[in-house]
């Protein structure tokens, strides 16, 4: 934690312009909070395909109102090159987290994950071109590693992929990689492992499995768990994932830019490990729960089956150390995740 330290230090005293593309959803709102408490200035652009104004008001009660007046919102799609180039105006500095995750719904819909996934990403890459932006750090992701089978996940061994999210979040990489080479740019990718905590949507379709089983749980709703349980993932708390994206926009390292990064904790933990933590965590406020029993289901397709993170690369060239393992994340979110289920 000490690189992490010292560089919001640093910010604090050197304010830079930002822009945090999906800046309305999970991950993005958890950046801009802690942008504007080190008080940067930062433009947010959203659509709201899936991110929430409530994200954004909860962000404004937790910043000063100098801190806020730092933030400048631009509603827009990153699918229109116009809307990319007025969001890269002036801007230092890209997070870019706009994007439409989800295995199964680029399965449902291929041509939607796509059409934002890859001609969005795009079209923020070029306006980043243009508008000279310093670093370019984008949201890429463990699909990637398809279906190669190795555990820990090494980010220069990858798989076939496994669904259409994980060939567009590929892409991603191909694209950054091909911008720096040709352009000159300062891409860094970072593959985030089931990134979890506040402002983590519990509802939809598509809401990630830890938000939606809480809310089943406190509703008295059945949970159910795909395949037997058995499946294993690298749970990362969301602020790892903001540590990790401030350290690779800031980098100083020359041999950090135009890579990728692993962002998790290097840990594996089953989906009936979770489902036991999180019945015990809640049981305590909710004695319903005490004789919960979760019902197993078919495996989904595309899903991968096991996946943990290398993350020395992150931390030699970044200066990366995750402070949350899983078990202090769901402590630290839980009162969010009850308030909010």
């Amino acid at each position: 934690m000490h690189a992490y330290r010292q560089l919001l230090a640093r910010l604090e005293q050197q304010p830079q312009t930002w822009l945090v593309t999906g800046v309305a959803g999970f991950i993005g709102s958890n950046l801009l909070e802690t942008l504007l408490n080190h008080n940067q200035q930062v433009v947010g652009l959203d659509n709201f395909a899936t991110g929430h104004q409530h994200n954004l008001d909860q962000v404004q009660q937790r910043v000063s109102a100098a801190q806020w007046r730092r933030f400048r919102f631009l509603p827009g799609d990153i699918r229109e090159p116009e809307t990319c180039r007025q969001a890269c105006e002036g801007v230092e500095r890209v997070l870019h987290q706009a994007a439409l995750g989800s295995v199964p719904r680029s399965i449902d819909n291929p041509v939607a994950t796509n059409s934002t996934n890859i001609d969005g990403f795009l079209n923020l890459l070029v306006a980043a071109r243009d508008a000279g932006v310093k670093r370019f750090v984008y949201a890429a992701s463990s699909s990637t590693y398809g279906d190669h089978p190795a555990l820990p996940k090494v980010e220069e061994r990858i798989g076939r992929p496994l669904s259409p999210y994980a060939v567009t979040k590929y892409v991603n990489e191909l694209y950054a990689d091909v911008f720096a080479r040709t352009y000159g740019m300062e891409p860094i990718g970072l593959r985030y492992f089931n990134i979890f905590g506040q402002r983590q949507d519990p509802d939809g379709a598509y809401a990630a499995v830890i938000p939606r089983w809480i809310a089943a749980m406190i509703r008295n709703e059945t949970v159910f768990i795909n395949g037997d349980g058995e499946t294993s993932r690298d749970f990362c708390y969301i602020d790892n994932a903001v540590q990790a994206n401030l350290l690779a926009a800031c980098s100083d390292n020359p041999e950090a830019v135009n890579q990728v990064y692993n962002i998790a904790v290097g840990d594996r933990t089953t989906l009936n490990q979770v489902y036991t933590a999180l019945r015990t965590e809640l049981a305590q406020r909710f004695p319903h729960l005490t004789e919960a029993r979760p019902v197993y289901r078919d495996f989904r397709p595309g899903d991968v089956r096991h996946s943990q993170a290398d993350i020395g690369k992150a931390v030699r060239l970044l200066g990366y150390a995750p402070q949350y393992r899983i078990d202090a994340g769901l402590k630290a979110a839980m009162d969010w995740y009850v308030s909010h289920a």
